[in-house]
């Protein structure tokens, strides 16, 4: 088969980590027989370097073209300036809005090779198998009014949290169906005790419930789930949260991996049924650009690697592809090799770019 894959490096260790994992795509290809044909495309603070926005029509046109997405990471101090009119954050942002990436995929599961590469106890994360949906396209991050503005010589901002049932109906769906492939629980997280938004969204998340009744359904504050991700994160199944929510909640759930550089994400255009589909999707690691590390092959490719495998599954429904991608992982972090962030007394240390042979000739073997 032929599939076609916009890739965007981005910026700072984005072209190394997208790099290795195309060197796995294409172990992929040579094992299973598939054909991929990839397009190169800047974003971020490349193409606001080269072009002066963050990501231009051409390039947004060509994503639209191909069946998914593969991008690396984008951002950096380069771009930092808080009075900039533009930032490398707009080119991800308007893909998402763009292209309809309305839930954002992270698993996070804790290998058993690495139980020991956390600062938390292992009897803690031990069991840690989790999938958080987080909606991607609503909320305070594109709702409007967003402004500054000055009164009296005093400086005023505004954000503003919007939910549609519709949007809430739609996410809340795709944690459901995901479920349904799990352990069929789903916890809904929300601040429904002080914000309106989540009111609503906790009367739409019990509606969406009744056409699910072979799934578990349980309500979380967020600040409360705060806490259980560090206290008993096993508890958890499947969680789906708004988008500033999500955001905060992954990014401390990663720590529960080990690090950043283990957890994969995908963002999809589409309800994936019985776990697998052909929609639409992008792809990238859930870690930022880490510009201090960007040259000097440190960079742990193991998400971005592992946000192709989801690729495989989400988007070109190739279950057996993507299965064939995680137990390559596995199989290399059990033969002790790791990157400087998981590196542990009696490990052999590697570069980005062994490791992403490593795990590409595992393929191929």
């Amino acid at each position: 088969m032929q599939f076609d894959i916009a890739v965007l490096l981005g910026d700072g260790v984005g072209p190394e980590v997208a790099t290795e994992a195309v060197k796995v795509l294409e172990s992929v290809s040579k094992k299973f027989g598939h054909g991929f044909q990839y397009h190169h495309g800047l974003v971020g603070g490349a193409a606001i370097d080269a072009h002066g926005v963050a990501l231009t029509e051409e390039t947004l046109k060509m994503c639209r073209s191909c069946d998914a997405v593969l991008l690396g990471a984008v951002g950096g101090p380069k771009w930092d300036d808080p009075k900039a009119k533009v930032r490398p954050e707009d080119g991800l942002l308007i893909l998402r809005k763009e292209l309809g990436l309305f839930a954002n995929l992270r698993p996070i599961k804790v290998l058993p090779m690495l139980v020991n590469s956390t600062s938390l106890k292992p009897d803690v994360i031990r069991e840690v198998d989790m999938m958080v949906v987080r909606e991607l396209t609503g909320g305070l991050y594109f709702g409007k009014p967003k402004k500054r503005w000055r009164t009296s010589g005093v400086r005023w901002a505004v954000d503003t949290m919007a939910y549609s049932e519709e949007e809430i109906e739609r996410i809340m769906k795709v944690g459901f169906e995901i479920a349904l492939t799990r352990s069929k629980k789903l916890t809904s997280v929300d601040k429904a005790n002080v914000l309106e938004s989540s009111r609503l969204w906790r009367q739409v998340a019990t509606e969406v419930a009744s056409g699910y009744p072979d799934v578990e359904l349980e309500h979380m504050l967020v600040d409360a789930c705060s806490m259980r991700l560090i206290q008993r994160p096993a508890q958890f199944d499947v969680l789906v949260t708004e988008n500033t929510f999500g955001d905060i909640l992954t990014d401390e759930a990663s720590m529960l991996a080990g690090s950043m550089g283990m957890l994969p994400s995908a963002s999809l255009a589409d309800i994936p049924k019985g776990g697998a589909s052909k929609a639409f999707g992008l792809y990238e690691p859930i870690h930022g650009s880490a510009p201090s590390r960007a040259g000097h092959n440190m960079a742990n490719p193991i998400a971005t690697i592992l946000s192709a495998a989801m690729m495989l599954r989400y988007s070109f429904n190739l279950t057996a592809e993507a299965r064939a991608v995680e137990r390559a992982v596995i199989a290399v972090l059990e033969e002790g090799h790791r990157t400087y962030d998981i590196m542990e007394e009696g490990k052999t240390r590697v570069g980005t770019n062994d490791m992403g042979r490593l795990i590409a000739e595992k393929i191929t073997r």
